[in-house]
């Protein structure tokens, strides 16, 4: 196995302990939780890095690496909703997209093709990110109390951007494999 994989594979398995600290609650682990998606956040960046320099792009690791990220992004917010910290709703769309996009990688490689990355799931991913950070602070600053004002209006305003790029993402991947789409759609005789 190589070392990127080895990396994800550790990113995944540190997701449960991310979502006990969360599910404990109280500053000390909001604040260790946070840390923690940082770290793993950053591992992301780290095993992409070390695929492509030392030549370890496995197909192993295309599947896992970003099924890794899908759910440490789905953790915090399933945890955030549970918080009452993000809406259902946002969050639903959010994983709506990240179900279809994800059936059609799986179309995709059935039939053979890879389904290369687009700029906009790179962007879609790094705006999760910033908006979970954001919502982490948020919970930080009310010290395990209610958000209100400012921090709430914040809290509202990431979900917002996180779920209106996330669809765009998912529309732009939607497009972009239209063909695939249609192709599938059709009887075959």
């Amino acid at each position: 196995m190589t070392l990127a994989n080895k990396i994800t594979l550790t990113r995944i398995a540190l997701i449960p302990v991310f979502v006990i600290l969360m599910w404990i609650g109280g500053p000390g682990c909001t604040i260790a939780a946070l840390i923690l998606f940082l770290v793993t956040s950053a591992t992301d960046f780290l095993d992409g890095y070390i695929a492509r320099k030392y030549n370890q792009v496995t197909d192993f690791g295309k599947f896992v690496d970003p099924l890794a990220d899908k759910l440490l992004v789905t953790a915090a917010l399933c945890m955030f909703v549970e918080q009452d910290l993000i809406s259902g709703a946002l969050v639903w769309i959010i994983l709506a997209r990240e179900f279809i996009i994800t059936s059609l990688r799986t179309i995709a490689a059935l039939k053979g093709q890879a389904m290369a990355a687009a700029w906009s799931g790179k962007v879609k991913t790094c705006v999760q990110i910033a908006g979970i950070i954001v919502i982490f602070l948020c919970q930080i600053a009310a010290n395990g109390g209610e958000l209100t004002g400012a921090a709430a209006t914040l809290c509202l305003a990431a979900g917002i951007v996180m779920t209106l790029v996330t669809l765009y993402s998912g529309y732009d991947y939607l497009k972009r494999n239209w063909a695939l789409i249609a192709d599938g759609a059709t009887t075959k005789k």
